[in-house]
């Protein structure tokens, strides 16, 4: 059998597959963001899923694409927990930017993006990836992304500046209690992850004018501050994965074409791209 994974901070996607790539299957965890999470948490997020450990040992290969596997440290952490499970397996540890491209491209130049719990973004020339920015995490980047959109929303409410009748919806969907807003930001272990939580609530009312000026705004500084950081951004087509990227879409191919930038795809899921290009195929 074979394993395929896809984390970020929030949620781990999992297919299992047949030796011959025929879906067995489909399931989740929380998120194994080795950057983020110690090494405890990592291994008990894993076996809390008796799908997975009912099939541990019959894995012969575990593709796993994580966010936070981008630096040495953090993916000899997470092959160590997950190799500890799944001891027959090979295991191939790959950041979470390489699926979105293989899942996205047929080997063709392209800028792609990541717009979920975090955000991200790089350029495929065709063979190699190519970032210009590195990452510092939530608190001073992730434009665009989930917790970024949690965040301007907490701003605005306490700042005294969203629409009362978007106020009272927001008050009523979560709870916005100082000292339970500041326990979640400065005492539990994923504040990025409570953040991106309250970002859902942009998403369901996005159509009032308040939330599309702050999708606008949070779209743009992505585009500036990391799409456009490629010099032939506006020759190669812009691709995006993500949950945010997904039900973001009309947004985001505006605000692409406002700035003269084509929009590629669009996929909430590329872990079943990649399997589909990459494991079925083959």
């Amino acid at each position: 059998m074979i394993i395929v994974a896809d984390s970020g901070s929030t949620k781990t996607s999992w297919l299992l597959l047949s030796d011959a790539g025929e879906k067995l299957i489909e399931t989740s965890t929380e998120g194994l963001n080795p950057a983020v999470f110690p090494r405890d948490v990592l291994l008990s997020r894993v076996l809390s899923n008796k799908e997975l450990i009912d099939n541990s040992e019959k894995i012969k290969t575990l593709h796993f694409f994580g966010a936070g596997c981008g630096t040495p440290k953090p993916r000899v952490i997470i092959a160590e927990v997950l190799q500890s499970i799944f001891i027959n397996a090979k295991v191939i540890i790959k950041e979470d930017t390489e699926v979105a491209i293989m899942a996205t491209t047929d080997n063709d130049p392209a800028i792609v993006c990541i717009l979920g719990t975090g955000s991200n973004c790089s350029y495929f020339d065709g063979e190699k990836i190519h970032q210009r920015i590195v990452s510092l995490g939530y608190i001073i980047m992730d434009d665009a992304s989930g917790n970024y959109f949690g965040k301007q929303l907490l701003k605005a409410y306490y700042f005294n500046q969203m629409p009362k009748e978007l106020a009272q919806k927001f008050s009523e969907n979560y709870n916005l209690d100082a000292d339970f807003i500041k326990e979640n930001l400065y005492r539990k272990s994923n504040p990025n992850t409570y953040l991106a939580s309250l970002g859902h609530f942009i998403i369901d009312q996005k159509s009032h004018p308040f939330c599309q000026k702050i999708i606008k705004e949070g779209l743009q500084l992505f585009i500036d501050n990391q799409i456009l950081q490629f010099e032939n951004a506006r020759q190669v087509p812009i691709n995006f994965v993500g949950s945010i990227a997904h039900f973001l879409s009309d947004e985001i191919k505006a605000t692409l074409s406002v700035n003269g930038l084509t929009l590629g795809v669009i996929q909430r899921h590329p872990i079943k791209g990649f399997v589909e290009k990459h494991i079925i195929l083959n």
